[in-house]
């Protein structure tokens, strides 16, 4: 029965994601964008789940502000998802040009001297802002980017999406047995991008000041490799431009008893300090405190 119902679920979200790319072509990106904004906030007036999760995950984390702005901000969230969402659609034949055409570039010296190290990369960054543009730009420019990305439930989804993000050369890794593979390529002095801000149980670390369930993979490749960990992010500035920025390698938190923990409370505390400077460009609506939650921790 699961199955039966998986596969009408992934026929139906095929032809909606071949419909809205059909409503889009010829548009220009402004308009693309203004019906991309709409349908976040289509999504936020019908998904009652997912907005009532965003605007408690605001108020937990910013008290202070008032009612009024934890909505605008809420409703702001689902724009950009939106916005970004049909930006990854329309995007998959962008050139080079039509990349740099949009975007200011800052900080790819950081990048260049890890890469220099000669140990590989491993490229962080959360779901904030436009994050597919950046490694989209990177494999144009001609880095050796691999990215680690959950598998879509439909096949014929994740088949569409995967074949966006290779579209500029990037591979996809996938996620759950990809530790080999990232191995290999952080060996052979290559990139990997990982998005390391979404709920787990690996181990329960700050994050904007309560216990958050997070990941360990990615502080012990560190350790392991000898990896440079550089940050990076990707944020909508309007009128159809954006700032890629890259930022110095992080170093772990020393004196941490568990592997790969004082890379994980310096990687939190990174994102946590972009989300802050771009609220409204996080992925608010996932539970990313939910683990610590059943766990009684908050």
């Amino acid at each position: 029965m699961k199955s039966r119902k998986k596969q009408v679920l992934g026929k139906v979200a095929i032809k909606l994601l071949r419909g809205i790319k059909r409503r889009l072509s010829g548009k220009s990106l402004a308009q693309a964008y203004r019906e991309g904004e709409g349908f976040g906030r289509l999504i936020y007036r019908l998904d009652a789940k997912h907005r009532e999760r965003t605007q408690a995950n605001l108020r937990m984390v910013f008290p202070d502000w008032p009612e009024s702005q934890v909505h605008e901000n809420a409703k702001k969230v689902f724009e950009n998802f939106g916005r970004s969402s049909v930006d990854f659609l329309i995007g998959a034949n962008r050139t080079l040009a039509e990349l740099e055409s949009r975007m200011r570039i800052e900080g790819r010296e950081h990048l260049d001297a890890g890469l220099a190290q000669g140990k590989g990369v491993l490229l962080i960054t959360g779901h904030l802002g436009n994050w597919e543009r950046c490694s989209a730009w990177m494999s144009k420019v001609g880095y050796p980017v691999h990215v680690v990305a959950r598998n879509a439930d439909q096949d014929g989804v994740n088949r569409i999406v995967n074949e966006i993000r290779e579209g500029p050369g990037t591979s996809v890794l996938a996620r759950g047995n990809a530790a080999r593979a990232i191995m290999e390529k952080l060996k052979a002095g290559e990139i990997v991008g990982i998005l390391p801000d979404q709920n787990a149980d690996d181990i329960f670390l700050p994050f904007f000041g309560f216990p958050a369930g997070t990941v360990l993979g990615p502080g012990v490749l560190a350790e392991r490799t000898g990896a440079a960990v550089i940050p990076v992010v990707c944020v909508y500035e309007g009128d159809e431009r954006y700032r890629l920025t890259f930022y110095p390698a992080l170093n772990s938190v020393p004196d941490c008893e568990v592997k790969g923990e004082g890379m994980m409370r310096a990687i939190n505390k990174w994102l946590e300090d972009r989300i802050r400077e771009t609220p409204d460009q996080w992925l608010w609506m996932h539970d990313r405190w939910r683990n610590a939650r059943r766990k009684g921790l908050l």
